[in-house]
């Protein structure tokens, strides 16, 4: 597999609409993405990362040799934590467990930190999510703790773990 991150493209919504109807991505994913998950839904988040504040918002397409099998983002915060990005990813169900998730986290974390003033990226997968831990552990995050009770989906309430990676770790 050849990973990288890359722009989105508007003819990548086909791929993100099959990505995102999965129901096992979406049970990983914040609550927002209608299901079932259309090419018309797609298209909407495709021109909306590309419209996005550039400074604000980093938002790939995570591809295998220039196909789209994934999305990852930091997203700045505001105020006091301007300094600080939260990340979030998905993958395509076909390319779990193939080191496509840490190759993509490692590669925005690079890109973040060596082209902002952004110190700290911070990630909150749900605490049942084991393989989704294992990617942060694997890029380089550390576990910071556990956010009891903080989330409700799919009508459970559930725990989430929140994870950060500085600067001058990933160096």
């Amino acid at each position: 597999m050849d990973i990288a991150l890359r722009e989105w493209k508007l003819t990548d919504a086909a791929d993100v609409a099959a990505m995102v109807g999965n129901r096992k991505v979406q049970d990983n994913l914040r609550d927002g993405f209608p299901y079932p998950y259309t090419v018309a839904d797609a298209e909407t988040f495709i021109r909306g990362m590309l419209g996005a504040e550039r400074d604000s918002v980093y938002a790939f397409a995570i591809a295998d040799g220039g196909r789209a099998i994934g999305s990852i983002g930091a997203f700045r915060k505001t105020n006091i934590h301007s300094r600080t990005a939260e990340m979030g990813y998905y993958v395509a169900e076909p390319y779990w467990g193939r080191g496509v998730a840490t190759a993509a986290v490692r590669l925005i974390c690079k890109y973040v930190f060596e082209r902002t003033d952004i110190i700290r990226v911070f990630a909150e997968p749900f605490a049942h999510n084991a393989a989704s831990c294992r990617v942060l552990e694997k890029a380089g995050f550390r576990l910071e703790g556990t956010m009891r009770q903080n989330a409700v989906k799919n009508g459970a309430v559930l725990d989430m773990k929140l994870y950060a990676i500085l600067a001058q770790e990933s160096l």
